[in-house]
């Protein structure tokens, strides 16, 4: 390391595999941070080692269980906060309640700019969060805030496939940028699904805007949620002459009946990074299609860049 401060790296409960590969990459051993429980389901936090004057890092994506997963990092930042960290770099590779980012009618709340605020109001001095599913929820912290992207991860393994006369879908207007940027990335041309959502989590495809005839469709989102957008999608791709679909994501989110759908969908593989764990039960007995990727290295990369003063921006 550059800089002759500490650094320690820390984690919660929600992805400990994750946090170990970073700390491993980074080359400094996970700090001792243990989370419990009280009989009536408040939770515990104790900081077995020393952090004064330390450039800490905490590493917890917001994760289901997601309200325990963000309490957990509240009370984390509180108690490395009073034991006088220098410094306290909260990395949220998942941030949760990110798609109520604006009023969209009457008495909306927008709960990305609360989250910014608590997690603000808690005692960290930077976040570092990736994919987020708006750009402007940069701008709901009052903290520095870097802004990674997976697509550099999505990008090499599509590269390694090497895919022939490939389009690459967004599955919304919403996604155009991000899958402009992986086009891009992959020298190929986007299409646009046209979409509607009658209700939270339930999507009815309208319309695809482009030529997918003959084409390897490869759709790019932040995140994969029940996964109805992706299977309704991909149907429609076929219908409209695409060879084959892939899928790929940063955060596989995967609720409810998500996984089922993908393993019975048209998807030809399903490609994820690990910002939010899998496990690997709920995978087993479903179609050999789900191709997870690491974002630890990443990650690591970014930590040791803030910690030494250096530019993220460069890693993309």
């Amino acid at each position: 390391m550059v800089n002759g401060d500490e650094l320690k790296i820390f984690c919660g409960s929600a992805n400990r595999a994750l946090a170990e590969e970073i700390a491993n990459y980074v080359g400094v051993p996970l700090g001792n941070c243990e989370v419990s429980r009280f009989s009536d389901g408040e939770i515990s936090i104790s900081i077995g080692e020393s952090v004064r004057g330390t450039n800490s890092f905490l590493i917890q994506p917001l994760c289901g269980p997601i309200n325990d997963s963000i309490m957990e990092l509240l009370i984390i930042v509180d108690a490395l906060k009073r034991a006088s960290v220098k410094t306290l770099n909260v990395v949220a590779p998942y941030y949760a309640y990110a798609r109520q980012d604006r009023k969209t009618k009457a008495r909306d709340p927008i709960t990305a700019k609360l989250l910014a605020d608590m997690i603000t109001a808690a005692g960290a001095t930077r976040v570092v969060a990736m994919d987020l599913h708006a750009g402007q929820i940069q701008g709901f912290f009052n903290i520095p805030l870097d802004h990674l992207t997976a697509l550099p991860i999505l990008s090499r393994y599509f590269k390694q496939k090497r895919i022939a006369d490939g389009v690459v879908v967004s599955p919304d207007l919403g996604g155009v940028t991000r899958a402009r940027d992986l086009a891009t990335r992959l020298e190929m041309p986007i299409a646009i699904i046209e979409k509607k959502r009658p209700a939270p989590n339930k999507a009815e495809i309208m319309n695809i805007i482009g030529d997918v005839e003959n084409k390897s469709a490869i759709f790019i989102d932040d995140m994969i949620d029940t996964a109805g957008t992706i299977t309704l999608g991909a149907d429609a791709l076929i219908e409209q002459g695409a060879k084959e679909v892939y899928a790929c994501c940063t955060h596989p989110v995967f609720s409810g009946p998500a996984l089922r759908r993908l393993s019975d969908s048209k998807v030809n593989e399903v490609v994820y990074t690990n910002t939010i764990p899998v496990d690997k039960g709920m995978i087993k007995g479903l179609r050999d299609c789900f191709r997870p990727l690491s974002v630890a290295p990443l990650i690591g990369e970014a930590v040791i860049r803030i910690h030494n003063r250096r530019s993220v921006s460069e890693l993309f």
